[in-house]
């Protein structure tokens, strides 16, 4: 008898938890479970589509789909189409990797108005995730604001600002990048409730948005010659010392020189969204208000439940929050890797029947993964996604 581990939860940390299982012990058998028909969650769903670099990982995530005790089983809903009671009866550990996709809310008068999106929603439709079809109306959107301080405010902001040139070798969905390319865009607001010293943005990130063609980054130079916290560990305190040097650089820009101006600005919580408008607490903003068409909150992400048991196993954002970048996983998701076979090597493995329903396998995927590969190269693009969840199956099961 074999031990039969589940993953659930088929991106980074769910592949890099099986290469860590596979890499002691290839002799397991490992189903990785999805609700979607598709693999490598945020990798597809949740990384911005100009950056296509980081996208490549993929590739060696289905290298590992081709091992034959590897199964891939897309379009399964845990709770839906089997239960975690199911799961703990016919595998012998699971391993939780559902990250977290739950925008956080920041719990200010407004935040339910149509205007107001949270990032995952708003990423999501820029990635042609099946849930997020119906993306913002950007008609009449000539002023955005961005909230948030970290790399998926960079991600939004970059995006919204790039021209229809710039994300040319992009898989963003067609109907997201005309709709991007239509609107009157001129201003976007990328806003932090703390100084610009606290900024989590990484070094190449925020000097890239520095380097783009049709839109200009600026900042007020009040306030970049603060220090970051002495506590900080060294890497990290370099890393805002650079963030500062290149703020110091926008600071040096004129707005409007290009036809969209990016505003970083610092200080700034805000108190309240209104049609057109986002009220900020005193003394932080001139006026205490900003015009925005636009709002994408990029303030962090909440995840699932799942069972707190001795045979279940969390890894990535399922365990630490939404932190980190995706070769962070790899470490992580190692370890715990090792922490299952720990545990696996002290029971015997359990024997009955296999529970997991008909799912999408990895044929299925790959027949997704050839459909969408052969429509970008018609267009020039890496790929052009299936976004809606029947043609998903469909193309997965040959029709």
């Amino acid at each position: 008898m074999t031990h039969r581990v589940a993953i659930v939860g088929a991106g980074p940390s769910g592949f890099y938890a099986a290469d860590g299982l596979m890499r002691t012990n290839p002799d397991l058998h490992i189903d990785i479970i999805d609700r979607l028909p598709t693999p490598h969650g945020l990798i597809r769903a949740g990384v911005a589509p100009d950056h296509q670099g980081t996208k490549a990982v993929a590739r060696q995530f289905d290298r590992l789909l081709a091992r034959p005790d590897v199964r891939f089983a897309g379009n399964i809903e845990v709770g839906r189409d089997l239960s975690w009671d199911e799961l703990t009866t016919g595998y012998d550990a699971i391993i939780v990797a559902t990250g977290m996709v739950i925008d956080k809310k920041l719990g200010v008068p407004g935040e339910e108005l149509p205007h107001v999106w949270g990032s995952w929603r708003f990423v999501g439709w820029l990635n042609g995730h099946p849930d997020f079809r119906q993306g913002p109306d950007l008609g009449k959107v000539k002023s955005v604001a961005v909230i948030g301080n970290g790399n998926v405010a960079l991600d939004v902001a970059r995006v919204l600002a790039k021209s229809a040139d710039e994300m040319a070798k992009s898989d963003i969905v067609p109907e997201a990048g005309a709709a991007i390319a239509a609107a009157p865009l001129t201003d976007i607001h990328v806003i932090g409730r703390r100084g610009p010293e606290h900024a989590s943005f990484t070094n190449n990130e925020l000097a890239e948005m520095g380097r783009l063609t049709r839109a200009v980054a600026v900042t007020e130079p009040k306030g970049l010659d603060a220090a970051p916290p002495a506590s900080d560990p060294t890497p990290e305190r370099l890393r805002k010392i650079k963030n500062l040097e290149i703020l110091r650089g926008f600071a040096n820009n004129k707005a409007g020189t290009k036809p969209v101006t990016v505003h970083f600005r610092f200080h700034a919580a805000a108190l309240a969204f209104k049609p057109g408008v986002v009220e900020f607490t005193p003394n932080t903003l001139k006026g205490g208000k900003l015009p925005a068409d636009l709002v994408v909150t990029c303030i962090g992400y909440g995840g699932e439940e799942f069972p707190k048991r001795e045979d279940v196993f969390p890894v990535g954002w399922a365990k630490r929050g939404p932190t980190g970048t995706i070769p962070t996983n790899r470490a992580e998701s190692h370890a715990v890797a090792q922490q299952v076979l720990a545990w696996l090597d002290e029971r015997d493995p359990k024997s009955g029947p296999d529970v997991l329903p008909i799912a999408v396998d990895a044929a299925g995927w790959h027949r997704i993964d050839k459909h969408e590969i052969a429509a970008g190269a018609a267009k020039g693009r890496p790929r052009v996604k299936l976004t809606d969840w029947q043609a998903l199956l469909d193309v997965a099961q040959g029709g």
